[in-house]
């Protein structure tokens, strides 16, 4: 047994000092430094959008030295920020999937909230299909782990067992939940962010709730709750397609609304300047309106 610990001693240390020189510490807020992910070579760093405040960004590097940073790139749907530290010869992380993960696989967490990468062990506690996260943003993966997020962590890695990174670790997209923001996930809002700077979101400009259909209507257009517009904002492209408060969205271009997740997953960035039918509830009836999908900056 006493051979057996120390074997596994051995093999979690020597993950993190293969991993350790790709992860970076992270200075862009008031209330501490987080961390965040080498990407490549020359200088692109990954991170999570929380935890930059400002423009005024430093980079601690694995040698020890501090480098400025520019922001390439954030999307706060997913949470994740891309960064160009003013450096090259960097060591890129060696990204892996989560397809052969199991609930239960020991993983590390790592962060270099200090000077030196440090370390949480734990396992993956729950692995799950693609998701919608509050803010609107698709998530390829739902995972989970029951590893510590210290102080700093926000930003760093999850790394498996072959010193492979699954994602980056973020304590904001679910309150009190250490959630991994997976591999699939992060290349392609860096994609994105590299092409564009953003990621495109659609927008109608509408505040809404989930409201019960009354009546027959649950068995006219075949669903239970659509979603109540509690506000339209004066100008936006709900507004100038027609829909009023108090309408109540059913289906937006052929797909049901029931809640606000379900119009959120909609609004994706190849619908933006499209024109879409909405059925609607307005006064008891059924109606349907053309609206062209505006962009959210």
């Amino acid at each position: 047994m006493t051979e057996l610990l120390q074997n596994l001693s051995n093999a979690l240390a020597a993950t993190v000092e293969s991993a350790g020189p790709s992860v970076v510490r992270v200075e862009g807020r008031r209330r501490g430094p987080a961390s965040g992910v080498i990407w490549s070579a020359d200088g692109l760093i990954v991170t999570t959008h929380h935890v930059l405040e400002g423009d005024d960004i430093k980079v601690g590097l694995p040698d020890g030295n501090k480098v400025k940073a520019t922001l390439v790139g954030r999307d706060p749907t997913t949470d994740l920020a891309l960064l160009r530290a003013e450096t090259t010869g960097l060591t890129p992380a060696a990204w892996g999937d989560t397809d052969a993960e199991r609930v239960g696989h020991m993983v590390l967490a790592l962060g270099r909230p200090g000077e030196s990468v440090r370390a949480t062990l734990g396992i993956i506690s729950a692995l799950g299909k693609s998701w919608q996260t509050p803010s609107g943003g698709r998530v390829d993966r739902y995972l989970q782990t029951d590893v510590v997020m210290y102080p700093g962590f926000s930003g760093g890695p999850l790394v498996d067992s072959e010193s492979h990174v699954l994602g980056i670790n973020t304590s904001a997209l679910l309150r009190g939940i250490s959630l991994t923001i997976p591999t699939l996930t992060v290349r392609q809002v860096v994609e994105t962010l590299l092409t564009h700077g953003r990621v495109r979101r659609g927008h109608l400009g509408v505040a809404a709730q989930p409201a019960r259909l009354q009546g027959d209507l649950p068995k006219q257009i075949g669903q239970e709750t659509g979603l109540l517009l509690i506000s339209v904002e004066q100008g936006s492209p709900a507004d100038k397609g027609g829909l009023l408060m108090g309408d109540t969205i059913v289906v937006l271009d052929g797909q049901p609304v029931r809640h606000l997740d379900d119009l959120l997953a909609l609004l994706s960035g190849d619908k933006i300047g499209a024109s879409v039918p909405v059925r609607i509830v307005r006064g008891g009836r059924v109606e349907e309106l053309k609206v062209t999908i505006g962009e959210r900056t």
